[in-house]
């Protein structure tokens, strides 16, 4: 049954790709297109982010890993490295359970 799914699921996928690469040039070129298409992957990750930070099964929880995305947002904010961003927000969250 598991196979089935993962087949379904990949014909869908290349079904979703082949839409894509089938969409006219002209229909892609237009300026909110791309303006949308431009939003688009920052709106589903900011999504994701919030979904993972700020909820435990089905409830709305604030806790440690609030705290490090708070100080993963002040990093990037004061345009720190990369991997200081990750280790700094690691580092916070760490801390705060750990007292």
């Amino acid at each position: 049954m598991i196979w089935v799914a993962v087949g379904i699921t990949a014909i869908g996928c290349y079904l979703l790709k082949l839409a894509g690469l089938s969409v006219p040039p002209r229909v892609l070129e237009r300026p909110v297109v791309e303006r949308v298409a431009d939003y688009i992957p920052v709106a589903l990750l900011a999504a994701l982010i919030a979904v993972q930070v700020l909820s435990r099964g089905h409830e709305l929880v604030i806790d440690a890993r609030a705290l490090g995305l708070g100080v993963a947002v002040v990093l990037l904010l004061v345009r720190a490295p990369f991997l200081v961003v990750v280790f700094g927000a690691a580092l916070a969250a760490a801390v705060v359970r750990l007292l």
